[in-house]
């Protein structure tokens, strides 16, 4: 009896219904981005280039939160997406943002694919290698076709047209602001439907047990494929942004370190949530950004300290502190 009131109150449709209604939280929370064109207008480069590291991060949280697949490389097809926004405007005259911005997502996305037939191949501590061992080869062969990509000294001659004919990025950045504002949120809906559907659920059971997906039915290596080739090509689309927004390209958009920085960026502000891609690469852009000018040598310290405090205290990272401290007020 007790297992039939549990089947009848776990009904998945509802479950996903129940996530896919927006709050009056959420709500509030879009309506605040747009804060900085009033708030803060000195800031909007910097507001800017938060939102295309929230739209990076966003992208490993789709493969790291909801799939289980740890990276540590996944600069590469933020590069990827970069040089190929650059080279179509330096090497070919491609200035139109949106085109190339399209056109750099489904490139990186499909490199993303043909690199998850390995990605799913391998697990764990492989897993880790493997993708780091993709970055550091992405960033050699980009290193060493300087006739292409400009090698060290970086891609020149990038130029970024109007948007649609009538919007052009201005110094200020209200216009850079506004596109990789934009971009981030269309990117966010997409998201938030996919990892609210049956796909996403499929997911969270590849995350939680791959080795008993088989047996319910489910091909779970094509999911992971999927979900890594969606990842990379918004990946690609966020290098794309950074590109067009500042009209530079180089090789620290396939580093290590930007790798990296995602990665802390998921720690503080929780993996899973998609809000929580978003709030820890507030966190981390703005200390960055504050510590940098307080102390340019060792802001990194402050950073790692902020870390560990987030790792012993808050496991969940600070959106899941948070939730956790709703649920118990509740």
């Amino acid at each position: 009896m007790a297992a039939t009131d549990a089947a009848k109150t776990i009904d998945p449709h509802a479950w996903l219904a129940a996530r896919s209604r927006w709050s009056v939280f959420e709500i509030a929370f879009w309506l605040a981005t747009l804060l900085p064109f009033f708030l803060f207008p000195t800031y909007l480069t910097l507001a800017s280039q938060v939102a295309i590291a929230a739209l990076f991060a966003l992208s490993v949280d789709l493969i790291l939160g909801y799939a289980g697949i740890v990276t540590l490389g996944h600069a590469m097809f933020f590069g990827i997406g970069a040089y190929t926004a650059g080279i179509l405007s330096a090497r070919f005259g491609w200035n139109d943002p949106v085109s190339g911005l399209l056109i750099a997502g489904a490139f990186a996305g499909a490199i993303g694919f043909i690199a998850s037939y390995l990605i799913v191949r391998v697990q764990h501590l492989a897993l880790i290698m493997v993708t780091l061992g993709l970055g550091f080869l992405t960033y050699e062969l980009a290193n060493a076709m300087g006739w292409l990509t400009g090698g060290a000294d970086g891609l020149r001659g990038v130029r970024t047209g109007e948007i649609f004919g009538f919007f052009r990025f201005d110094l200020w950045g209200y216009v850079g602001y506004s596109y990789a504002l934009t971009v981030l949120f269309l990117a966010f809906l997409f998201s938030r439907r996919l990892v609210n559907s049956s796909f996403g659920l499929a997911l969270r059971g590849v995350r939680e047990n791959v080795r008993r997906m088989p047996a319910i039915g489910s091909e779970y290596r094509w999911h992971l494929r999927v979900i890594y080739t969606i990842s990379a090509a918004m990946a690609g689309l966020a290098g794309a942004v950074l590109t067009q927004t500042t009209n530079t390209v180089g090789l620290n958009t396939l580093s290590f370190e930007r790798s990296a920085d995602v990665v802390v960026m998921l720690i503080l502000g929780g993996t899973g949530r998609l809000y929580g891609a978003i709030v820890g690469a507030i966190i981390f852009m703005v200390a960055r950004d504050q510590l940098a000018g307080i102390n340019p040598q060792y802001w990194y310290f402050w950073i790692g300290l902020l870390l560990m405090v987030v790792v012993l205290f808050m496991p969940n990272g600070i959106l899941g502190f948070l939730t956790r401290l709703a649920g118990r007020r509740d």
